[in-house]
Formats: C-alpha cells, structure tokens, sequence
C-alpha cells in the first residue's frame, strides 16, 4: 500500500494528538513536523519520532507532501491554509478556520476552486453516541426538536495565574470561550438536529480582569507552577463565561452555557435535546453512553456497542462493546474519512466530514454572538 504522506504544523497541545491519531490509519505516514525554526522544528520531530523537521516554507516545497495540518494558533490558520492550498496540498486546519468571516468566506472559495480535500478538526462530532443522535434523528426517532441545551465547561483558565496564548486577541481573536469551545457546541448542536440557528442572544463574563503572565514558556494543561516573581499582570478583555439563548428555524429555542473557569470540569460537553418523541442526552466525560428519555416507559441508556448502534454509526466504532472509546479516537474517525476521500483524489460532492465550509459556519455563528453580547441585543445570524 501506498502511503498517503503527511506534514503537520505545530507542536502544542494538538498538534501532537493530531499525529497520534493520524498514526493509527493504516493509509497514513506523518513524515515532516513544522515550527517557527529549524532548530525548534528538528528538536520536536526528534522527539515525536518524525523524520524530517522543517520551516513551513519548506514544508510546501515537498512534493511527496500530500496533506498538510495547521495545527498553529488561530491568527496562522489562514495565512498557513491559504499557502497550503495553493501549493496543491490537502489541508486539515483546526478551528476556527481563520479569525474573520473575510478570510474565511476566502478559503471557502479557494479550496471550491482547486477542488482539493479541505477539512476542518471539529473533531467532537465523531464520538460514536453524537454520531446515534444525528442518525436517529434522520430516522424520525426524536421527532420535531423542541428545545436544546447545552453547556461546554472547562477548568484550565480557572486560576488567575492560568496563562495561554488563547488569551491574547492578536493571536487568538477577539472572542476566547465562544471561539475556542463553544463553537464545537454549536456545530454539534447543528449537526445532530439538522437546524440552523438563526437568532441569538448572548451576555459574557470575564472573571480575571487581569491575569498573571508567566514570563517563561509553559505548556497548555500542563500545571506547572511558578513562584510571585516569575510572572507579569496583564489585562484580558476576552470572556471566560458565556451564556447564549438561541432561536432556531423550526420555530423552537435553547439555550448554552460555556466556562473555562468551572472548577473540576476538565473538559465536559453536554447537550440535551428534546423532541416531540423522546429526549437524547449526551456528557462527553461519560462518552460511551447516551441517555434517551421517555414519557410513556422507562428512561433508557444506551451503549456504546457496534452490534446495537444504528446503522451508519459503525463505520465510527472501532471496538467491541465494554471497551470505551474516547477524545483520541474522535480524531481517528474523523481523519479516517478524510483521508479516504484524498485517496480518490478530490473534496467528495457530500462531504461526511466537517469541511471549510462548515468552519465559515461556526464563524459566522460566533461573530453573531460576538456582536449580540456587544450591543446587548438579539443578533440575527
């Protein structure tokens, strides 16, 4: 088998679990790791095991690179994924897409244009029990949706000494917990019931007015800490809460919740959706299970097993029933479809997977509730 050959750019948090999960397709071989020097980008590949380090303009001049994945912070998606495209690569970029609908709207038209595979890692899509509520939807199972509500609650953030380079709009744009985790809420939310939200009301928080910056490097998640001198005040103008009410086309409303300042919620997605048959209720810290409520009977938890999901949710499980499955593999499932469709050699007419598309989506989606909290009114999406 001819391997499909894979640049990644960025050696954070994800860029690492983005190579992990790539290693684990059969189809696949991560051959070159890039970051900002030379020297930094031959220490990460060594590290990480990967053959060739490289600057990014490196990067694009390797024609045995098929697929390239922007794993940079936000203010490089576009820039990075627009050069990516142009030099006739594949491109997986994490999300947002870009930090304007401008650019985005661009990369849109640019990947349409070249006809490549184009992709974007809203990656919590592929846990199989979110992948059963869509699919049972379709089926008429749920019935008309008369209410959502989700919540996406974190902890990182929660100390004033938590410091990342998400905080700061220059790289991370203007909108931190919306952009950063709630957009893979709505897009969740959206893919599920098949609605479009199409008014919005919002309010935000930002707990820690100022924030102590450390004035070395620390790793995201990783916990360190420093002594009082070790660190800088800065001001934070981006939330760390969220509340939104949302308006969707059938006519019904809901309602989400985000923090990254939730002491002991590490890294929880809820959504509960409620139809005119049943309710569907998913945790993605108990991501093997789906709970679906009744009127009539009994309430029922589903789970996670390929010999009891519907149909069109197998292709997502790896495992037999009992053995969980979680965070990792929804990159493996996701990047399982993508590269399927490089094999052939072209963006598929109807995607299964979250394109660049669907990031101008969630854009858009956060930029209305941007401007809803800023005007302090209903914001049309």
């Amino acid at each position: 088998m001819a391997k499909i050959k894979v640049g990644v750019v960025g050696t954070g948090f994800i860029g690492p679990a983005h190579i992990e999960a790539l290693r684990r397709l059969p189809n696949v071989e991560v051959v070159a790791l890039c970051e900002v020097s030379q020297e930094l980008a031959d220490q990460k590949a060594a590290e990480l095991g990967i053959p060739v380090g490289c600057t990014f303009e490196n990067l694009l001049k390797m024609d045995e690179i098929q697929c390239i994945h922007i794993c940079t912070p936000n203010f490089l998606h576009y820039s990075q994924s627009k050069a990516a495209l142009e030099a006739g690569k594949h491109v997986v970029c994490e999300k947002p897409l870009s930090k304007d609908l401008h650019e985005a709207k661009e990369l849109v038209e640019i990947a349409a244009k070249s006809g490549l595979v184009n992709a974007v890692h809203f990656n919590l899509r592929y846990y199989p029990m979110v992948r059963q509520m869509k699919v049972m939807r379709e089926k008429g199972e749920l019935g008309e949706v008369f209410s959502i509500i989700g919540s996406y609650l974190q902890d990182w953030l929660f100390l004033n000494t938590d410091y990342n380079w998400r905080l700061e709009p220059d790289k991370s744009g203007d909108s931190r917990a919306i952009a950063d985790i709630g957009s893979h809420l709505m897009d969740i939310i959206e893919y599920v019931t098949g609605l479009k939200t199409v008014e919005l009301l919002a309010d935000f928080n930002t707990v820690h007015d100022i924030r102590k910056k450390p004035k070395k490097a620390i790793a995201t998640y990783s916990g360190v800490e420093l002594g009082p001198d070790d660190y800088e005040d800065v001001a934070i103008n981006t939330e760390d809460h969220a509340n939104v009410l949302l308006r969707f086309d059938n006519g019904n409303s809901g309602s989400i919740t985000v923090s990254q300042v939730s002491a002991g919620r590490k890294n929880q997605l809820k959504v509960e959706i409620s139809g005119s048959k049943k309710t569907f209720a998913f945790n993605s810290e108990r991501p093997n299970e789906l709970w679906i409520g009744h009127r009539e009977k009994a309430n029922e938890v589903l789970m996670k097993d390929p010999s009891l999901v519907a149909d069109g949710v197998q292709s997502v499980v790896s495992f037999p029933g009992g053995h969980n499955e979680g965070f990792p593999d929804t990159s493996k499932q996701l990047f399982k479809e993508v590269y399927a469709a490089i094999e052939e050699g072209k963006q598929p007419e109807k995607p299964t997977f979250p394109t660049f598309a669907d990031g101008y989506r969630e854009l858009l989606v956060c930029e209305r509730i941007l401007e809803s909290h800023r005007s302090r009114s209903w914001t049309t999406v």
